[in-house]
């Protein structure tokens, strides 16, 4: 596929517009759970409000922009969010205190924590749909590693997934309908964030009021727990304005902030979602002129490395339109008449002085986010730790929480995934615990990667149980080490059993 680069970069500077005037437009009614009655804005005019769900996505910019494409991982960003994000509240809070404490991330994110179905991951995919346009799977998979760092397994991680497969998508399919569909793919099926959306289509097509939807969605997830703050019903209130607003910007907006609870979010999500849509043409000119150009943090640590973060919209979009082109290349497939398969694996996707949007588009994207972004999110159950290198992928999920008493036996799942782009052969790998005095662990201490095909890079899964002594201290460090036979780049999962 080739975008057309004036075209996609029009749509990332609309984006960040959006998001800018919907979060600012949003912000005064935050956490009002009634219908909210308005017009327009009601700050003043060339002011902007800071909000946590553009400025946080700052900080992933600059990890991409230091890093690279492929050293995005769950660590890597929870390491981020200790050095770079302030605030303690809710799930940010958790996910930072479950960090110091030495929980990788996902586990990080699950471990005694009442937010993992909140809306702190949702809010700020636009970087990740920006930066993959197109690549609904690599975008929903970025945004999956992002929101695990303080959401884990629970469905404000499904929901960051959605909305990034959505945006994504959007960069070249102009159907709203078919670019949420990708996004419903991208998330597992019995998910309650994928339930929500099939119940705002459902009351949709029935001709339902937008508000009789949203009194709908309200009922149905009134069971979640964390009240105006809970992702499935935000982010389908989103989803109403992008529907029921028929692609008018301004009708948008005010019936997704209309539908109130975390209104700053759903606006900015609504109003970022249709400048990908769009572009610029579409966002009206009096609330492009009332909002300005800039960009007013108020959750980073602007000392060292943040003063160099962009503090418009304009060199945003420049940043996320010079780190794109590396992050499609490193993200294409190339898998063609694989083996003795007959598979035909491909894609990638180019910014280009023309535009070629195959006419299988949509059918591409619903496979790669059902084959890819959904089976990973399936693959990683809660209490999981992840780690990875150049060789391969590694997922130690655990089968209760870090929590073990004397004598206490606990089960454990790791799967292991080869990396295709790599090197595509068997793998032998041998496997060590580095346990506490009087841990023990059993299970098998080598094993073969092999069976390799466009849908199974290499992949492995094995039993373990880890059963404790007599003797505990209040944290108890438990090493793996996952050894590849003949290389030189062991890999190692670190993570406490508190006593």
């Amino acid at each position: 596929m080739k975008l057309n680069f004036d075209a996609y970069r029009d749509k990332v500077y609309a984006c960040w517009t959006g998001k800018n005037i919907g979060g600012t437009m949003g912000a005064p009614f935050e956490g009002k759970r009634e219908f909210i009655e308005i017009d327009g804005f009601t700050t003043q005019a060339g002011v902007v409000l800071p909000n946590d769900d553009l400025d946080l996505q700052l900080v992933w910019l600059y990890a991409l922009e230091q890093n690279g494409p492929n050293a995005i991982s769950t660590q890597m960003l929870g390491e981020h969010w200790l050095s770079f994000i302030t605030p303690h509240w809710n799930e940010y809070g958790h996910g930072k205190m479950n960090m110091r404490r030495g929980l990788p991330p996902p586990m990080s994110g699950d471990y005694l924590n009442d937010w993992q179905n909140s809306n702190g991951a949702w809010i700020h995919t636009e970087i990740w749909a920006c930066v993959a346009p197109a690549m609904p799977h690599v975008a929903a998979r970025y945004a999956m590693m992002d929101a695990m760092v303080d959401h884990g397994t629970g469905e404000g991680t499904y929901a960051a997934a959605f909305v990034a497969a959505m945006q994504s998508a959007a960069f070249a399919i102009p159907d709203l309908k078919k670019c949420i569909e990708v996004g419903m793919n991208a998330i597992p099926e019995g998910s309650r964030m994928a339930k929500s959306i099939e119940f705002v289509l459902k009351c949709y097509d029935e001709g339902m009021s937008w508000r009789d939807a949203r009194n709908a969605v309200q009922q149905l997830n009134a069971d979640i727990g964390n009240g105006w703050f809970e992702a499935p019903s935000n982010v389908s209130y989103a989803v109403i304005g992008l529907l029921w607003g028929e692609g008018d910007f301004k009708k948008s907006m005010i019936i997704a902030i209309g539908c109130g609870d975390d209104t700053d979010c759903t606006g900015a999500t609504c109003g970022a979602t249709l400048g990908i849509l769009h572009g610029t043409e579409k966002i009206p000119v009096d609330w492009r002129k009332h909002i300005g150009d800039d960009i007013v943090t108020i959750s980073i640590a602007r000392g060292n490395n943040g003063r160099s973060l962009p503090d418009t919209c304009r060199k945003l979009t420049d940043r996320v339109c010079a780190v794109c082109p590396s992050v499609l290349y490193a993200n294409s497939i190339r898998f063609t008449n694989w083996g003795h398969t007959n598979v035909f694996y491909e894609w990638g996707v180019e910014l280009d002085d023309n535009e070629d949007i195959p006419e299988d588009c949509f059918e591409r994207f619903v496979e790669l986010a059902s084959g890819r972004a959904r089976k990973w999110a399936e693959d990683i159950a809660p209490n999981s730790v992840m780690a990875e290198n150049l060789l391969f992928t590694a997922i130690l999920s655990l089968g209760k929480e870090p929590f073990i008493s004397r004598g206490e036996e606990i089960s454990a799942r790791l799967t292991l995934e080869s990396h295709c782009y790599f090197e595509s052969e068997p793998r032998a790998v041998e496997i060590r615990w580095i346990l506490p005095e009087g841990f023990v662990a059993c299970g098998p201490m080598s094993a073969l990667i092999k069976d390799f095909n466009p849908h199974n890079c290499g992949r492995l899964t094995l039993e373990y149980s880890i059963r404790a002594g007599e003797a505990l201290a209040p944290t108890n460090e438990i090493v793996l080490e996952i050894k590849p036979v003949g290389r030189c780049s062991p890999l190692f999962i670190s993570f406490p059993l508190f006593g």
